[in-house]
């Protein structure tokens, strides 16, 4: 065992990880869209690291950009005004499809993004009660780790409350009596399936509804066209905030900017 490894093992907590049993690769040098290990082993980086690498590695003109904001300033506080996150959120703007006025609240990471819209939609709409997807992950903090609809959740229950679990489209899971024609169809169904748990759960006290624009852990599952459009006409109808988490699928992974554009 190399002393790199070693040292890791000794002192590193690895995450979603039985630790008794860890052989990490210990990674030396990345360039581009691979990555070799000590023993000089070429690697295609096929995930993206935590699908956030999209740009590959090293890339030199980040790496300028980098370097020349540490040098000029490296850190402000979110109190204060500066070029670079300001021409920072006008792009988002600009490429999210919003309309003009739309603003940015940049955070470190998809957790603490979906935290602080949890936050967000239960004070804009008065309401507390969440409803996110099964088969669907979120993140693993507090919050984000109840909006999670897979197992990684359980270590995170009984948690907050207010989050509610609904049954997303997925034919090839669908209960053995449906019989479905078309993808309209399983849209039709999931989407009644829906509206009758909004209705049940009171969509007086409902805020928001979750969803992954694309599945992306839990098996890259893409719904009908018809069931995107579908929860937003029921969000439109119940006045509740529809919320697409694209940490995964967003930013140019599916073709356009964003992946809730495809539908």
């Amino acid at each position: 065992m190399s002393a790199i490894k070693d040292k890791d093992l000794k002192y590193n907590l690895h995450s979603w990880s039985a630790q008794g049993k860890l052989d990490p690769i210990v990674v030396t040098k990345a360039e581009g869209i691979y990555f070799w290990d000590e023993d000089g082993k070429k690697y295609a980086d096929m995930s993206s690291q935590l699908v956030n690498s999209n740009l590959g590695h090293g890339d030199k003109a980040i790496v300028d950009a980098i370097i020349e904001q540490a040098q000029k300033i490296p850190f402000m506080g979110p109190a204060f005004a500066m070029d670079c996150r300001s021409d920072a959120a006008e792009a988002v703007v600009k490429i999210s499809g919003f309309p003009e006025g739309s603003k940015v609240f940049f955070t470190n990471a998809g957790a603490e993004a979906n935290e602080n819209a949890i936050k967000i939609a239960r004070q804009y709409t008065g309401k507390w009660k969440i409803f996110s997807q099964y088969r669907c992950y979120h993140g693993s903090s507090a919050g984000a780790g109840m909006l999670t609809g897979e197992p990684r959740h359980f270590f995170n229950e009984p948690g907050g409350p207010g989050f509610v679990k609904y049954d997303g489209p997925y034919a090839y899971r669908a209960p053995k009596a449906c019989k479905f024609e078309n993808e309209d169809d399983v849209a039709d169904f999931y989407l009644e399936l829906l509206e009758n748990q909004i209705l049940y759960e009171g969509p007086e006290q409902i805020a928001a509804i979750w969803l992954e624009s694309v599945v992306g852990s839990n098996g890259v599952l893409i719904a009908p066209k018809k069931w995107y459009q579908g929860v937003r006409a029921l969000c439109d109808k119940y006045e509740i905030l529809m919320v697409a988490d694209e940490v995964m699928a967003g930013w140019f992974r599916t073709g356009k900017a964003f992946a809730y554009m495809n539908f």
